[in-house]
């Protein structure tokens, strides 16, 4: 079990249930939202600013009306199966995004691994150098060296490569 693949899959979708959640805690009205943080922000200046207790009475009236105006959480507790819901579907496709990553290496950083390894070795070297010296299997050096003899950057001559 990969422990970055489950963490990352976890995070992805509780994130994802929380953002659904909240969508559906203001109905998704998100100037709504900026409202009642305006009007919170304009409490919080009353209180700083020494203003009257009917002031701060009035503007903590006007903060409560607008967050009952915005907010839903009748709405949002009928929803939470959706919302665990869409966090199951995120974290899937989180955890089969590293499945296709992680199946296979990047066909690029094989080829990169031969070039290498025949620029160290003078431009020639034989299927059983490589796969002995090089990080890369025997069926990985052979799957290689065929696409890039295939592609024309390695030539064969008998049992020895080369590089084109």
């Amino acid at each position: 079990m990969n422990v970055p693949r489950v963490f990352l899959s976890v995070i992805a979708g509780c994130s994802a249930a929380l953002i659904a959640y909240a969508a559906a805690f203001v109905r998704g009205d998100l100037g709504g939202v900026m409202t009642y943080l305006h009007a919170r922000a304009a409490l919080r200046h009353l209180r700083e600013g020494g203003a009257g207790p009917a002031a701060i009475q009035a503007a903590r009236e006007h903060l409560q009306a607008v967050g009952t105006q915005v907010a839903d959480p009748a709405l949002a507790a009928r929803l939470i199966p959706v919302a665990l819901l869409v966090a199951v579907v995120v974290g899937a496709l989180v955890w089969r995004l590293f499945d296709r990553q992680s199946s296979r290496p990047a066909l690029s950083a094989q080829e990169r691994m031969v070039e290498r390894f025949a620029r160290r070795n003078g431009g020639r070297f034989t299927l059983g150098d490589l796969s002995e010296r090089s990080p890369l299997t025997g069926e990985q050096a052979r799957t290689v060296t065929a696409r890039m003899a295939d592609l024309g950057r390695l030539t064969r001559d008998g049992e020895t490569y080369r590089l084109s």
